[in-house]
């Protein structure tokens, strides 16, 4: 009997070890979105932009051309594009940026916009003052609007020698339906529009 409660006794921490790793590994899995997030915004990683509330304040002669990207996912049904393609500005300078999009379907409909900068290594110098992307979008049925960015390239880009070469940035957008829930079928939500 005394092996037996030895057994008992080593199954027993055991099945805890076992309980206390699994309990990490979904506290783990919940907490890797909003970590993810934080090290993408502080290495700019991913071409992720960093977020200002005003400009640089310092402006280099160093010019960068900045083009525009849009993309619409297949589920939602909007025309979605830059109403410019490409600017030079000075490193440092704030700019202003337009996007265009129109709901081209009968039903209102919300939207929400990822973006990503390239070339990647440069996403940690670009930094946006007021953006679109950070609120969603509502259209009514065939409303266009015009949906600006405000950014500038940060003049700390000059002094990092492994963007010495880059000459040209990438803003790209894609927008995605909003995954609301408490929106009913009838206003938007993603079963309305499949």
């Amino acid at each position: 009997m005394i092996v037996s409660r030895n057994v008992d006794s080593r199954n027993k921490k055991t099945m805890l070890a076992i309980a206390g790793v699994v309990c990490g590994m979904v506290g783990l899995a919940y907490a890797s979105v909003p970590l993810y997030e934080i090290f993408c915004r502080v290495t700019g990683y991913g071409g992720t932009t960093q977020v200002a509330e005003q400009g640089a304040g310092k402006i280099l002669d160093r010019e960068m051309a900045v083009r525009f990207d849009a993309t619409t996912s297949p589920n939602l049904p909007w025309t979605f594009e830059p109403e410019q393609r490409e600017v030079t500005l000075r490193i440092g300078e704030d700019a202003i940026a337009y996007y265009r999009a129109t709901n081209n379907s009968d039903k209102t409909i919300t939207g929400t916009a990822t973006f990503n900068v390239t070339p990647l290594k440069a996403g940690l110098y670009f930094t946006k003052i007021d953006c679109f992307c950070f609120t969603e979008q509502t259209l009514k049925p065939g409303e266009t609007v015009d949906m600006p960015v405000v950014y500038y390239v940060d003049p700390e880009l000059d002094e990092d020698p492994n963007l010495d070469e880059v000459r040209t940035l990438t803003l790209s957008y894609t927008f995605f339906p909003a995954e609301t829930a408490d929106r009913d079928n009838d206003n938007g939500s993603l079963a309305s529009l499949k």
